[in-house]
């Protein structure tokens, strides 16, 4: 028997319970993104992977529902579920609906159906389509390796080798920014700009429509140093000091002009819709291959 450790949710959206014959990843981001919706970013998420057989399911649903009851005297559960194996996910979807505690959401099965009828085309049913090593995949790896070895400045001699170059000060999203767009297969190389660092030489040699500025408004960036300063505050307050953030961003915005850089502004902006304008303009001087596409 599996040991199921739950763990109990302390916030305002129930545990949202994974189960999947591969590993889960993509009924974790549909989860994460649905609560993001109720203002939650980080919810509470069970999974049980490499879901084998239905006795398997079974003991996870009634290890944590009895865990919830116990603990806050509601054992209803909420399941998303993504089950390749079409038996698998025929029973789970049937014990389901034969109880009154358990909402259970199927990611999967439909999506599958609709691009069949569609296509004609007949499913594979082997788990973990998505995370086959194809060439998609290594590029991906590659990608991702690269932007962490170029992260905040690093490595730049090697800076006309990447895909995109992200210029930006201190707390303007270009890390997150960075890793979602090698999470796509793009090499990402970002530099930090501050006051008292003269920017690397190397930059003059990158492809202008390779370049991005990222930029936010000063009154957001405040905010932010403050909120990440915390008890440092007082060590460090010019970092966070409205006249230094202003002169921060008035000599990012100089240098950005001097380089020709595509300015994109990050505030109130998720990471992903930043990557996405990013991406609406690299794509048109640089149009993606069959490759890229995955």
């Amino acid at each position: 028997m599996t040991d199921f450790i739950p763990h109990e949710n302390v916030g305002p959206l129930p545990t949202i319970h994974v189960v999947s014959d591969s590993v889960g990843i993509t009924a974790q981001a549909v989860a994460r993104a649905a609560a993001a919706q109720f203002g939650v970013t980080n919810p509470c998420i069970e999974v049980l992977p490499k879901a084998g057989s239905f006795d398997e399911i079974c003991e996870f649903i009634e290890v944590h529902g009895a865990f919830h009851r116990k603990r806050t005297g509601d054992g209803r559960m909420l399941i998303f579920y993504t089950l390749v194996n079409r038996e698998l996910a025929h029973e789970l979807a049937e014990y389901a609906a034969a109880r009154d505690d358990i909402v259970a959401i199927d990611l999967m099965t439909d999506a599958i159906a609709a691009i069949a009828d569609m296509t004609g085309l007949a499913p594979s049913t082997k788990p973990g389509g998505l995370h086959v090593a194809d060439q998609y995949y290594f590029r991906r790896i590659e990608a991702i390796e690269f932007s962490i070895a170029h992260d905040d400045g690093r490595n730049p001699q090697e800076l006309t080798q990447a895909d995109i170059v992200l210029l930006g000060v201190s707390r303007s999203s270009k890390t997150p920014t960075s890793i979602y767009l090698a999470q796509q297969g793009y090499k990402v190389a970002n530099i930090p700009l501050d006051l008292h660092t003269a920017p690397p030489r190397e930059l003059a040699d990158v492809d202008r429509t390779r370049l991005f500025g990222l930029m936010t408004t000063p009154e957001v960036l405040v905010g932010i140093r403050q909120r990440r300063l915390g008890n440092a505050g007082v060590v460090a307050k010019s970092y966070a000091d409205p006249e230094y953030v202003y002169q921060d961003l008035d000599g990012a915005r100089a240098l950005m002009r001097k380089l020709g850089c595509i300015v994109v502004h990050t505030e109130n902006r998720a990471v992903e819709e930043t990557a996405q304008e990013i991406l609406r303009y690299y794509e048109r001087a640089h149009p993606p291959s069959a490759d890229m596409m995955g």
